[in-house]
C-alpha cells in the first residue's frame, strides 16, 4: 500500500490537530554515547492525543548505526511510514525510527524527516545561554522558564482576587504544588504591596490542571504596619485546589543574626546535570546524580541540587516565587532512595504520589540567576506518605530559605487505566 492508497481520515475528523513547527535549539539522540542524529532544523510534531515527537531532516540521521526494517505502518493523517533497527544495540532494538516519506498532503512538513521512540532512545535539545553555556533539556519539552514566570505572576481580577492563566495541553497535565505555593506568593505580595511575603503555608486538597485557569481568592486576616498575613484559597472550575496561609512584613534591622552553615558539597561544576522536567530558561546539576528513575540504585535519603535560571524576572517577588516552585520537585525522589524497586520511574505508572502540603520561609533576597543549592532530605517515610525539609543557599553560603514538605507514596488501589487514567493524568 503507497500513501497514495491510504484512506485519510482528515474529511471524517475536522478538528483533528497536527502541527510541525521549528523546534529552534539543536536537539540531538543518542544510545548510550553513541549519537544517532543531531541538527539545528528538527521539527516539534504535535498531535491530538499524542505525545509530541522530534522530526529531524533525513541529513542529519547517522545512518551507519541504523538498518531498514522490513516493518511498515499506516496512520489515516499522516500515511504510510517506514521503519529502522538500530543495529548499534546488542540486541538490536527494532523498528526504533521511522518517516513517512510521501506523507499526507496535511502533513507535507514532515517528508524528508525521520522520528525516534524517546521511549527506548535518550532525546535531548541543547540551549544556549547567553554567558556562552550550554544547557540539555530531556525532550519532550514542557515549555520555557518565561513561561512558568507568566502562570505564576497572577493577575488581578478586583480586590482580594487574581487570576492565574492556562499554560494549555501537555503530556502530564497536572500542576505541581510548587506553582500553587508560588501563585500564593505573588498574589499575596500584589497584596501587601510594600511588604515583603516572610512565609506561605499551603496544603493542596484537589490536583489542578494545566489546560484552564485557576482562580485565586486572597482574604487579609490583618494588614498591620509591620506584619500582614492573608488565608489564600486556589480554585478551578469552582473546585477547591489549595488553600493556606501568608505571612509578610515590612522588614527590620537586625538584632541577632545567626545561620546554619551551608553543606560542604561540591559545586555546581561537578555535579550532573539533569535534563529532566522539560523546561528551557532552567538549569539544574545533581549532586552525585542522585536524582535517579533507577529503582534499583539504592542511596541515603538526601538530594542536594543546584539550579538556576537563565533569566532575572525583576520583581523581588517573582524570584521569591521562582525559588519556592522548586522546592517541591525532590522530597518524593529522595525518600524512595533507601528502597530496592521504587523511582521515579513508578510514580502515576504504578505508584501514586503527590504534594499534599509545603511550608517555605524566605530569609534572604536572591539573584536566580546565580547558582542555589536546594539541600534535601527526607527524613520520614511510612503509612503511605514521606516528609522532608530543605535548605536553598546562595553560591556564597548565604541561607536564601527554607522549607518543608509532606507528601503522599501509596500504590494504587486501582490501575491507572481501569479509572480512564494514564501517567499523564494519574496522580
Amino acid at each position: 500500500m503507497t500513501t497514495a492508497e491510504v484512506r485519510s481520515a482528515w474529511p471524517d475528523h475536522p478538528g483533528y490537530r497536527i502541527e510541525a513547527t521549528p523546534c529552534g535549539h539543536t536537539a540531538q539522540v543518542w544510545f548510550g554515547d553513541v549519537l544517532l542524529a543531531e541538527s539545528d532544523r528538527c521539527l516539534v510534531v504535535t498531535e491530538t492525543d499524542h505525545i509530541d515527537r522530534l522530526y529531524f531532516p533525513e541529513s542529519a540521521v547517522h545512518w551507519e548505526h541504523l538498518a531498514s526494517s522490513d516493518y511498515s505502518s499506516v496512520c489515516p493523517f499522516k500515511g504510510r511510514a517506514a521503519y529502522w533497527n538500530l543495529v548499534a544495540a546488542d540486541p538490536v532494538i527494532e523498528n526504533v525510527v521511522w518517516s513517512y516519506r510521501t506523507p499526507l498532503a496535511e502533513v507535507a512538513a514532515i517528508a524528508g524527516h525521520v522520528s525516534f521512540y524517546q521511549e527506548s532512545l535518550r532525546v535531548v535539545v541543547l540551549e544556549h545561554w547567553p554567558d556562552g553555556s550550554t544547557v540539555t533539556i530531556a525532550f519532550p519539552l514542557w515549555g520555557d522558564a518565561t513561561e512558568l514566570r507568566r502562570l505564576i505572576d497572577v493577575v488581578p481580577t478586583g480586590a482580594g482576587h487574581f487570576l492565574g492563566p492556562a499554560h494549555g495541553p501537555t503530556r502530564r497535565n497536572v500542576v505541581e504544588g510548587g506553582q500553587l505555593l508560588a501563585e500564593s506568593v505573588v498574589a499575596a505580595s500584589k497584596t501587601f504591596v510594600g511588604q515583603r511575603v516572610t512565609s506561605a503555608s499551603m496544603i493542596f486538597v484537589k490536583s489542578a490542571s494545566f489546560d484552564a485557569p485557576v482562580n485565586i481568592s486572597v482574604e487579609t486576616l490583618r494588614r498591620g504596619r509591620v506584619f500582614s498575613s492573608a488565608h489564600v484559597r486556589i480554585a478551578q472550575d469552582g473546585v477547591l485546589r489549595s488553600a493556606g496561609i501568608v505571612l509578610a512584613d515590612s522588614g527590620a534591622d537586625d538584632v541577632m543574626r545567626d545561620v546554619e552553615p551551608m553543606p560542604d558539597l561540591p559545586g555546581p561544576e561537578a555535579a550532573v546535570p539533569f535534563a529532566g522536567f522539560g523546561m528551557t530558561g532552567r538549569e539544574i546539576r545533581v549532586v552525585e546524580a542522585a536524582y535517579d528513575p533507577d529503582p534499583d540504585r539504592l542511596g541515603p535519603p538526601v538530594i542536594d541540587a543546584w539550579v538556576r535560571f537563565r533569566d532575572d524576572p525583576g520583581e523581588p517577588y517573582l524570584r521569591a516565587a521562582l525559588l519556592a516552585q522548586s522546592t517541591t520537585h525532590w522530597t518524593i525522589a529522595a525518600a524512595m532512595r533507601p528502597h530496592r524497586g521504587l523511582g521515579e520511574a513508578r510514580a502515576h505508572i504504578t505508584l501514586s504520589t503527590g504534594i499534599m502540603k509545603a511550608d517555605v520561609a524566605f530569609h534572604d533576597d536572591v539573584d536566580i540567576t546565580e547558582w542555589l543549592l536546594y539541600s534535601n532530605r527526607a527524613f520520614w517515610s511510612g503509612r503511605g506518605l514521606a516528609q522532608g525539609d530543605g535548605r536553598v543557599f546562595t553560591r556564597d553560603g548565604r541561607l536564601a530559605a527554607s522549607y518543608t514538605v509532606q507528601a503522599m507514596v501509596r500504590e494504587f488501589a486501582v490501575e491507572p487505566a481501569a479509572m480512564g487514567r494514564d501517567s499523564g493524568t494519574a496522580m
